[in-house]
């Protein structure tokens, strides 16, 4: 799929057909997130595969019940070290948060390459979703994303409406 098409046509998925995700697809997904850059290439990531129902059950109440990410065959975890590098003179321990959010970006395009769906989740409690998967002190969830072929198929994929020009939203040399 051209690059292009993949930015276009990304979708927030949010209903899952239950076919599982070929071995091989979700390493090309995972490898798009494991060559993303970060900052002095620090990596501060660990992305949790959650294949396990029961677990993804769990997740559910976490995420403010949004059950149909459970519909999903996979949710992702996004996992960022705490870093103490003041990024910008004030992002302080966020840095590894925006370094992780890179990645994960990434990790999204690549499964729309693939013609995987994927839906950002921002809306969770960290620290209930910290408590299911055992992720350690020092590190929170920064995202969460189910992974699956989108229930409506490709139809799912369509290219955004609503967007705000680029006049609104691009400056050149100052603000």
């Amino acid at each position: 799929m051209e690059f292009y098409d993949v930015i276009r046509t990304r979708r927030s998925v949010r209903s899952y057909k239950p076919d599982p995700i070929p071995d091989d697809v979700l390493q090309r997904v995972l490898e798009a997130a494991r060559i993303a850059p970060s900052g002095s290439n620090r990596q501060p990531w660990r992305f949790i595969i959650v294949k396990d129902d029961e677990i993804k059950k769990k997740l559910v109440p976490a995420c403010h019940n949004q059950s149909w990410i459970a519909e999903a065959p996979i949710i992702i975890a996004a996992c960022a070290k705490e870093l103490s590098y003041n990024r910008g003179g004030y992002m302080g321990k966020l840095s590894g948060v925006m370094d992780v959010t890179i990645a994960f970006t990434h990790l999204i395009l690549a499964a729309r390459a693939e013609g995987l769906g994927t839906c950002w989740i921002g809306a969770f409690d960290n620290e209930q979703v910290k408590e299911v998967l055992d992720v350690p002190s020092g590190w929170n969830v920064a995202a969460l994303t189910p992974l699956g072929y989108p229930a409506e198929g490709e139809s799912a994929f369509k290219e955004p409406v609503g967007r705000k020009p680029l006049d609104e939203i691009v400056s050149t040399d100052k603000f």
